[in-house]
């Protein structure tokens, strides 16, 4: 096998979930059948690591030095949005429910995988936490354990600076059947029931 073709196969298995096969599949996928495609993702790969850097407030990706929603004078100050990626930035997006601002961790703390605060950089959340202006810190990590000790250990740090913590609620999907969804899920729209 050529030197370039196994760099290429190397280089395709640092995508999540692609082991050797898939990369290889990929690789001859790309070579074969999709030249064009191929250098057209070189090409915007090569253009995104020059150009995409982290957004100094609320630290997503972006092209400039502050993200147009930082930069919006729209947008409520005084709410900040905790959030694990990107994807799930724009997923609370999407739901046109949330008018502040956020701040994108870039991961979750995860001790058994060596991410903890020094490595997420809470010192950057807890300074644009501590700006003034936010009044209200809501916790949107996911509902995994990762997710769940995340937010526990912010909260922790923010009340602590005088700041409101509040937590994104769980319960049953809109449009769901009571008999398709697992026992947990009900639990928990049970707990965080509100008078209706």
């Amino acid at each position: 096998m050529p030197g370039s073709l196994e760099k290429l196969i190397e280089a395709l298995r640092c995508l999540p979930s692609v082991g050797p096969k898939s990369a290889q599949r990929m690789a001859y996928h790309l070579l074969q059948r999709d030249r064009p495609g191929a250098q057209q993702l070189a090409d915007a790969l090569a253009d995104a690591l020059v150009h995409i850097r982290h957004c100094q407030r609320c630290n997503t990706f972006t092209e400039n030095e502050c993200c147009e929603r930082c930069a919006s004078g729209k947008r409520d100050a005084s709410l900040l949005c905790v959030v694990e990626m990107p994807v799930d930035l724009n997923m609370m997006e999407q739901t046109h429910a949330f008018k502040g601002l956020y701040y994108v961790l870039m991961g979750r703390l995860s001790p058994l995988d060596g991410i903890g605060p020094k490595e997420l950089r809470l010192d950057r959340l807890l300074e644009r936490a501590g700006d003034g202006v936010v009044k209200e810190v809501v916790m949107a990590t996911n509902f995994t354990n990762e997710g769940e000790a995340t937010a526990h250990y912010l909260s922790e740090l923010l009340h602590a600076r005088g700041l409101k913590v509040s937590r994104i609620a769980r319960g049953l999907p809109v449009g769901g059947e009571l008999e398709f969804t697992d026992a947990g899920t009900i639990a928990q729209a049970f707990y965080e029931r509100r008078d209706y």
